[in-house]
């Protein structure tokens, strides 16, 4: 499987390096960042995660991918601002397991200045275009207003219908929320 990448005005997403994993965590493994996902994550919660984005990248040839910004004149800085990408939601038993996902998580100085918008309508243009899926979700929690606006604002859908309990996080991290856009609406929206 050849490198993946893919550019926007701003932004690379690209396939992971052994190098990347202690900058991202360095980046984001903090108690603003983490504050939704379960707080600071342990060695051990550092490499499941690990794991499982490697292992969706090797069984769907999407992940989330790395996230870096272009410097002003549009070459590479270098310069990671986290994660956003695809994947198949992971918790069995759940009205949304195996979907594809879009998610993002990125560094708390890089927050506002629309880089998670961005990438996020670059994962979903490749999400129908590229992987062909028939629709793709968000995950969430209510008090994440942030990232649930987000979703609302690319025209996803709430689908309370789909929501959750996830034993692996704690009451005040449950339900987990659904959000869902179709192909056919992302085409209407991005395309008409």
């Amino acid at each position: 499987m050849s490198e993946f990448r893919h550019e926007t005005e701003r932004l690379i997403l690209r396939d992971w390096r052994e190098e990347d994993w202690p900058r991202f965590w360095e980046l984001t493994n903090t108690p603003a960042v983490m504050r939704w996902l379960g707080g600071v994550a342990s060695e051990e919660t550092k490499a499941a995660a690990r794991a499982r984005l490697e292992g969706y990248r090797a069984n769907f040839g999407h992940t989330f991918w790395v996230l870096e910004r272009k410097d002003d004149d549009g070459h590479l800085s270098g310069e990671m601002l986290g994660f956003c990408g695809l994947k198949r939601a992971n918790v069995k038993g759940t009205p949304v397991f195996d979907m594809v996902e879009v998610g993002w998580r990125m560094r708390e100085d890089a927050w506002g200045h629309g880089y998670a918008r961005e990438a996020a309508i670059a994962s979903l243009d490749l999400a129908f275009d590229r992987f062909a899926a028939e629709q793709v979700i968000a995950l969430t929690v209510e008090g994440n207003a942030a990232s649930w606006g987000l979703m609302r604002r690319l025209g996803m859908t709430r689908r309370e219908d789909l929501d959750y309990l996830d034993d692996n996080w704690p009451a005040e991290l449950n339900p987990t929320i659904v959000h869902l856009i179709t192909a056919q609406e992302w085409a209407q929206r991005h395309n008409g």
